[in-house]
This record gives structure tokens, sequence and C-alpha cells, in this order.
């Protein structure tokens, strides 16, 4: 078993963001470089997994802390996954705003994405009464 520690991602300690979210094929991010790097300097909170100094699964937040928190990110590197430190991820990002009102994410439909989410305390919006509303800048 590997031992993982998880810590704030700091301006100067984003060392493996770009092979990370490549790895998992968010190509996106890694061709706009300054959108990402921007995105993290304005980020609420930004957790990083490591295993020994290489950056294995990262948590991003945005939003006020207080009436909302919105995780904008959650990776982990494939060779990690189901190890169980996207769970971990999340409880630790979740601890350091424990009074927040509503905690929002959008993922992927995909039933083993849902389950992970539904697994770790989330609902699917309409099963609470809302819907989601997306808007995406176009190029």
């Amino acid at each position: 078993m590997y031992s993982i520690q998880i810590k704030d991602i700091v301006s100067r300690g984003k060392e493996g963001l770009f092979s990370l979210y490549r790895s998992v094929g968010w190509i996106n991010y890694c061709n706009t470089p300054h959108m990402l790097e921007k995105a993290y300097e304005n980020s609420l909170c930004a957790l990083g997994a490591y295993s020994g100094n290489r950056l294995i699964g990262v948590i991003r937040a945005v939003g006020d802390g207080y009436s909302i928190l919105y995780i904008q990110d959650l990776i982990v590197s494939p060779s990690f996954q189901r190890m169980g430190i996207g769970s971990l991820l999340l409880k630790k990002l979740i601890e350091r705003f424990p009074d927040v009102y509503q905690t929002v994410l959008l993922t992927d439909h995909q039933p083993d994405t849902i389950r992970f989410y539904q697994t770790n305390g989330f609902s699917i919006a309409d099963q609470v009464g809302c819907t989601g509303m997306l808007r995406i800048k176009n190029k």
C-alpha cells in the first residue's frame, strides 16, 4: 500500500498538474495552460494527494465557503484509482468547510462516476427537486 499525503496546492507547488490532467484525458486544460494556472490561483481551495513527491490526485473548489462550495475538479491518476484517494480528497475538502450550506458539482453521466459520488453523500440534482444548468463559452 502507498503512503498518501493530502496537502494544499500553492502557486509554487503545482508541479505535475498538467501531467495529471493529461493522464485522465482532460486535454482542454493542458491546451490552455494560462487558464489552468489562473483557475488554481483564484480557487477557494485546492488540495493535492501525493505519493512521495509525486502528485497523484487533486481536488479544486470555488465558491464562498459559506453558502456554496463548488467542486470544480476531482482527478486521480489512473494508476491510483479505486484506492480511496478520490474519497479521501473529497472528505478533506469538505472538512475544510464544515458549515457550508450547499456543495455542488457537475460530472460525467456514467454509472461508476454517479455511484462514486452517491457513495460519498451526493445526490443527483433532480432527486432533490433541482436541475442543473450549464453555459459553455464558444471559441
